[in-house]
């Protein structure tokens, strides 16, 4: 996976994008990125997975030169081996933490829309410049209405223009903003209140939080007392209300 860097430390995964300075799209990053997500996806052992990136900029975006050479069917292929990529990280079993920096564009803020969570940097700049070169947004691009509304989302889409991480902050579409040398902190920070919860219930929520974007309000709510049932087949339940109750640390390692 040249385009893709993956690192693991306990229970957190770093994935990193790398291909600098701008880590462009193209099929071999799609790959490689799909690749990644799918043998995180199979590791039991993992808690969370940090979503980060070298160079300047999280990601451009496609490489337009790649978007130049299509056809409709070699269209049809990139766009749907794209999203099945990008899929891969919004199904993650865990949560996924995008640390965003620079450039957060196209497929680029399709792919940070498809992360649970989003600390941006104050150089942090977001946009779906896609009409712009005669194409629409699409695949991951339709989280964004709900996330932050038809108008505003419309008004990205249709004009292809950007915005910075503060105005990104009022819209709700990041959970943090913070100096380019704080992003490290910011994360990890988050990351260490994850860890700290049960990770079968982290694992419960998350897939929750997917069919909750999925489905309707009655179908939701029987998912979710199938997943506050399912939780006491472990012992997570048990260990954490004893915890509460004599003012300690839950310990949540494994059955005792």
């Amino acid at each position: 996976m040249g385009g893709v860097r993956v690192e693991r430390t306990g229970g957190v995964a770093r994935c990193i994008l790398d291909r600098p300075p701008l880590n462009l799209f193209e099929p071999g990053l799609i790959a490689d990125l799909h690749e990644a997500f799918a043998a995180l996806a199979r590791d039991a052992g993992i808690c969370v997975i940090v979503l980060g990136a070298t160079g300047r900029a999280f990601t451009a975006g496609m490489d337009v030169r790649v978007l130049g050479a299509l056809d409709v069917e070699r269209a049809r292929g990139l766009i749907t081996n794209l999203g099945a990529a990008i899929d891969a990280v919004h199904q993650a079993p865990v949560p996924v933490i995008a640390a965003i920096h620079g450039a957060c564009l196209g497929a680029g803020f399709e792919l940070a829309l498809a992360c649970d969570l989003r600390v941006a940097a104050t150089d942090t700049r977001f946009g779906l410049p896609e009409v712009r070169v005669g194409v629409p947004s699409v695949i991951h691009a339709a989280l964004l209405p709900p996330l932050v509304g038809p108008g505003r989302a419309a008004e990205l889409l249709l004009t292809g223009d950007t915005i910075g991480p503060e105005q990104a902050l009022g819209w709700g579409l990041v959970n943090r903003v913070v100096e380019p040398s704080g992003l490290d902190g910011a994360v990890d920070a988050l990351v260490s209140r994850i860890v700290s919860a049960g990770p079968a219930a982290v694992r419960l929520q998350k897939e929750l939080i997917v069919q909750w974007r999925e489905t309707d309000l009655p179908t939701a709510i029987r998912l979710s007392i199938h997943a506050f049932a399912t939780a006491y087949a472990g012992d997570e339940p048990r260990e954490g209300t004893r915890a509460f109750l004599e003012k300690r640390t839950p310990d949540f390692r494994g059955p005792r």
